[in-house]
């Protein structure tokens, strides 16, 4: 992919120059000053290309990835009524065709709103969210929360936890709005293999993001996650493929790049599979393969519990490591 230029303040100093942003404008500091935008060589491809290569060139990475989780998680059921959050990145976009393209396969009744909240984007961020839903017919339905302004004044130095909580309760509520009992969000394979290890290497915790799960805050609101078997490469292909330049980043911290564990694990994973090529699928399998009788403590309900409670039916040589 090419960058048909950078926002980026260092990169305005050093090489294009170009600076598509009135800096007069009255935005968030949040907001940041944009990042380079990822262009795929070559132009769009038709609308009814990308739909075709769907279910064509992308059926084994993509399409039976997707049916899989839904069916595997029973994440689409008759009666729904789903909102698909389309915040304009690459993930999302698939995610809106994917549900599109299910739906016209009819197998079973559900009905699709796709919301995209612009929590005070720069104009030229939100022309490249609606040009892009233009031409891949994703008929999106924009509103504004402002919660970058809400940030600046609360939690500029340390925004992340609090933005990501604030939009996804603003998600919801947008949602309930519209009659909708599920949320989809697009998080994929990756999200959730490099979510794993930031919690057991940074958190000290075994946890894992989950493909649904019922909301706590609002009543009979679900949350679906159905790219979940999703590769971030597939997507990758998609896009470039596409022609589709989406947005890549549309905050300051994603801009400047400031520090993110989550990159450094990333960087981690993509290191270790040069010597196991599995260690990806690994990591994912964790989750679903937890041993209770060789874990020294747990918690459910919100309750700690000790291996020490059970300790009389243990065994030792039932609970050996790999390494014997």
């Amino acid at each position: 992919m090419r960058l048909p230029f950078c926002t980026d303040v260092s990169c305005r100093k050093n090489c294009c120059g170009n600076d598509p942003y009135d800096k007069d404008t009255n935005m968030a500091g949040i907001a940041g000053e944009g990042c380079p935008i990822l262009v795929p060589e070559g132009g769009k491809k038709p609308l009814a290309d990308i739909e075709k290569s769907i279910v064509k060139t992308f059926k084994k990475t993509i399409w039976t990835n997707f049916t899989r989780a839904i069916q595997d998680y029973n994440l689409i059921e008759e009666g729904d009524r789903i909102a698909v959050a389309v915040s304009g990145g690459k993930d999302s976009l698939l995610m809106a065709k994917l549900f599109q393209e299910i739906k016209r396969h009819r197998k079973m009744n559900f009905e699709l709103e796709f919301i995209a909240m612009d929590p005070g984007y720069h104009p030229q961020i939100r022309e490249l969210l609606v040009e892009n839903c233009g031409h891949l017919g994703i008929p999106i339905q924009i509103y504004e929360s402002k919660i970058f302004k809400v940030i600046d004044d609360r939690a500029q130095d340390y925004p992340c936890y609090l933005c990501a909580k604030m939009r996804r309760g603003s998600l919801y509520n947008r949602a309930q709005e519209l009659g909708c009992n599920k949320l989809a969000l697009g998080h994929h394979f990756n999200d959730v293999i490099e979510t794993t290890m930031l919690n057991v290497l940074y958190a000290g915790n075994f946890k894992t993001m989950l493909p649904k799960l019922k909301s706590v805050n609002f009543d009979n609101m679900e949350l679906i996650r159905p790219m979940f078997y999703i590769k971030e490469d597939a997507i990758l292909e998609f896009t470039e493929f596409c022609g589709i330049a989406p947005l890549n980043c549309a905050c300051m911290v994603a801009a400047k790049k400031t520090g993110s564990k989550r990159r450094e694990i990333k960087a981690m994973i993509k290191e270790l599979m040069k010597s196991y090529d599995r260690v990806d699928h690994s990591i994912f399998m964790a989750a679903s393969n937890v041993n209770l009788d060789a874990i020294i403590g747990w918690q459910k309900d919100g309750a700690h519990h000790s291996y020490l409670e059970q300790y009389g039916a243990f065994r030792e040589d039932e609970h050996s490591d790999i390494s014997g």
